[in-house]
């Protein structure tokens, strides 16, 4: 059999198959317009046609006709391959990764952004952000401007992680924070927990924004309810204000500080939970070492990042809802840091049990 020396063409393959280019570019393209019905046995010899000479349609000739290339980009905020096993991101890529494969898309990830002040950037002088259908956004803060940028130019995208409004809505498909951190919140006052302490980041993203209105919808039933920063200091100065504000049950948005606030209260002679409670906002940002099972709630970053696929294909084939929202229901986590609090009387900073 002599060998095939040139690509095979559509015009090939309406030859072979007996019909029109225009039906096998209607074939190709899934189409099927109002004024050309294609019959079922048609359509089956055209496939024939496409399996047997292993056509391969040329992606620049399938955008003119369809816009849609089947190539999604990923663009992180932050890095996205950092050597611990146990990366935030990790499973935002995996959930992308399957889904992608599900619908089959390409993905290509960008990652010749600049840092500027601090950030890395959408746009710059040499972006490529046009050789991709639309684009997946990762990001603890995701930039505003260039959100609203992307909303004026039309270009088709969808953030993981819920966004505000930048010049217009924004699509994203994001993890409930807010319900997840009340109903934490609901476990703890009906385990007799009035006194809670909020131990923040001290970052305005989104997602920190949500868990603290979480926090907020409990505080009012509370006897007492305090935000602190957990952040940049040492956990016995943490544990200090914690204690300081007679606070039974720590609510905290930064797993390395739960670890931290939990080996210092240990190391005091307080009992954990009892003492004192600490339940996890998520999971770690980065690898923490951690012998025990914290009380909180998982990410549903796999999912979240099926679903940002799933709604990106939506955006390009012109499937979606003009507003495209979603939140996902966080899981939660029993674990073993909350439970009911020992009566004490009220502590001063460097106080152990029972002073």
């Amino acid at each position: 059999m002599a060998s095939v020396s040139k690509r095979v063409t559509q015009r090939d393959i309406a030859r072979l198959a007996g019909v029109s280019q225009a039906t096998v570019s209607l074939v190709l393209n899934n189409r099927a317009d109002t004024d050309v019905r294609i019959a079922p046995e048609t359509r089956e010899r055209v496939l024939r046609a496409i399996e047997e000479t292993g056509y391969v349609a040329d992606p620049i000739a399938r955008r003119l006709v369809s816009r849609f290339n089947r190539i999604i980009g990923v663009f992180t905020y932050e890095p996205a391959f950092p050597s611990g096993t146990r990366d935030f991101f990790h499973p935002f890529l995996v959930g992308i990764e399957e889904y992608a494969e599900r619908v089959g898309c390409d993905l290509l990830l960008f990652t010749s952004a600049p840092v500027v002040d601090g950030r890395r950037r959408i746009f710059h002088r040499d972006n490529r952000l046009r050789l991709a259908d639309g684009c997946l956004l990762l990001g603890r803060e995701i930039d505003a401007a260039e959100l609203a940028r992307l909303n004026r130019e039309g270009y088709p995208y969808v953030a993981v992680g819920r966004r505000d409004d930048a010049d217009g809505p924004v699509r994203y498909v994001g993890a409930d924070y807010a319900t997840a951190v009340r109903q934490l919140g609901e476990r703890a006052q009906q385990l007799g927990h009035r006194r809670l302490a909020y131990l923040g980041t001290g970052l305005v993203a989104e997602s920190s924004a949500d868990r603290r209105r979480g926090f907020a919808a409990q505080a009012g039933s509370a006897e007492h309810a305090v935000e602190l920063v957990g952040t940049g200091r040492s956990a016995d100065e943490v544990l200090d204000d914690v204690l300081g504000a007679g606070a039974t049950v720590a609510f905290v948005e930064d797993f390395a500080t739960a670890v931290q606030l939990r080996t210092a209260a240990l190391r005091r002679g307080l009992a954990v939970p009892g003492d004192l409670s600490v339940l996890t906002l998520g999971d770690p940002t980065t690898p923490v070492p951690t012998d025990i099972t914290f009380t909180g709630f998982h990410i549903p970053r796999e999912e979240m990042g099926r679903q940002a696929v799933e709604l990106l294909t939506a955006v390009l084939e012109g499937t979606a809802p003009a507003v495209s929202q979603r939140l996902l229901a966080c899981e939660p986590v029993e674990g073993t840091t909350l439970g009911p609090p020992v009566p004490r009387p009220p502590a001063g900073p460097g106080a152990g049990p029972g002073r």
